[in-house]
């Protein structure tokens, strides 16, 4: 945030007082005066007061309004956690983006407050796509005064905005009917999950922070990709915070989501979802080997966080729960490691018709025994010649991927 101050029109204030005191000073002494002569008198003093206050009556108006509770369409996640007097602040920042205003006032002069509600209202509203793209925000205090002048830089033109809105809705209206036959909200999580990624390219660029980026120019970073994420799910009428933190081990931040399925909550991560660079050899050349990893929807928890840790800014839902796991749902999640058993589901997926068979386990030491099997010691070749047999094939090319810190095995024919 950058602050600028002003003085005080000093002026100004001399002459209200002159005012207020001359008013009152004139009055002849009567210590038996009616009600309505006390009335005007205070109205008199408070007028005085206000003009003293050099308070703008705008600001006063926006003390008087109530503030809204819910806004329609949007879960609103960190303004509930907000305070009252930040809730108002929230109120009127939000009404202020929406119309686009250059600048305008907000009921609080605090720094911290500002910042605290600026960063709260972002992550709540993803489709105010025109804020936050690396444009400088402004806030005007005034010294000895409760209020501020607010001014967030807007990116994008008028005729921009209108062609993202329209990329954004026919994106959701494509989303929507890949979800009109799912049987429940995971798998329309599922569904937005798999869309991103399909139509997302990872890449840095001018509009990478924000679903403009997504919808507009297919092409995001983490929090582009989150942003997305959220905004149709929430469409969806399905609870999605957005979630800011750090990774271990690296400098860079990092964003995703949490989802609420069936009263459980549940991480989800689509960036890292769209990672076809895992492949081992030159799979990843190979188009029909495109393959999203579903580690990242809905992982184990305790997985997760090893990685990813959320900032201390805002608290966010504990996700605990394991039973929406991609590979608990597919029963492809292992508690040890059987050779045997592993040939049978490979078997079994490749019957229905899979070209692409994944396993995880629960533990280190059953995935570093399935590694050192079937990748290191070839074991995978009798997967390979099962599906020779199957397709009546004299050759296949198979190609294997590993997320490690996952436990997890991709074999790709």
């Amino acid at each position: 945030m950058k602050k600028r101050r002003f003085p005080h029109v000093f002026l100004l204030l001399c002459l209200a007082a002159a005012v207020g005191v001359f008013w009152y000073t004139s009055q002849p002494e009567n210590r038996d005066s009616s009600t309505d002569s006390d009335s005007d008198l205070e109205s008199a003093l408070d007028t005085a007061r206000s003009w003293l206050s050099q308070e703008p009556e705008a600001v006063q108006e926006l003390r008087d309004q109530d503030v809204v509770q819910n806004d329609e369409g949007h879960q609103e996640y960190y303004f509930q956690l907000l305070g009252e007097d930040e809730r108002r602040v929230y109120r009127e920042m939000l009404d202020g983006i929406r119309k686009r205003n250059a600048e305008f006032y907000l009921t609080t002069g605090e720094n911290e407050m500002v910042d605290k509600v600026y960063h709260a209202l972002l992550k709540d509203h993803p489709e105010l796509f025109w804020i936050h793209n690396r444009e400088s925000v402004y806030k005007t205090t005034y010294d000895g005064e409760d209020y501020s002048l607010f001014s967030p830089g807007y990116t994008y033109t008028d005729e921009e905005i209108g062609e993202i809105q329209q990329s954004m809705e026919e994106a959701y209206q494509e989303v929507a009917s890949l979800a009109a036959n799912a049987p429940d909200s995971y798998e329309k999580v599922k569904a937005v999950y798999t869309y991103l990624i399909d139509n997302t390219e990872y890449v840095s660029s001018e509009h990478d922070q924000n679903i403009a980026g997504v919808f507009w120019k297919k092409q995001a970073v983490c929090a582009g990709y989150a942003r997305a994420m959220q905004y149709l799910l929430e469409r969806l009428d399905i609870p999605c915070v957005y979630v800011e933190g750090s990774t271990a081990g690296s400098t860079e931040g990092h964003a995703w989501n949490i989802v609420q399925l069936d009263g459980q909550y549940y991480y989800v991560d689509a960036t890292n979802g769209d990672q076809p660079e895992f492949l081992e050899g030159d799979a990843v050349q190979l188009a029909e080997h495109k393959t999203i990893i579903y580690d990242y929807l809905c992982p184990f928890p305790e997985e997760y966080e090893m990685v990813y840790t959320p900032s201390d800014e805002f608290p966010v839902p504990d996700c605990t729960a394991v039973d929406k796991n991609f590979y608990v749902l597919n029963q492809g999640c292992f508690d040890s490691y059987d050779r045997q058993q592993i040939l049978d589901y490979c078997k079994m997926r490749l019957n229905n018709g899979a070209a692409v068979v994944r396993f995880k386990f629960t533990n280190q030491e059953a995935y570093d025994a399935a590694y050192q099997e079937w990748i290191q010691g070839g074991y995978v070749q009798e997967a390979a010649e099962y599906y020779l047999q199957l397709y009546g094939m004299s050759t296949v090319e198979y190609h294997y991927g590993i997320l490690q810190n996952m436990k997890t095995i991709y074999l790709m024919f």
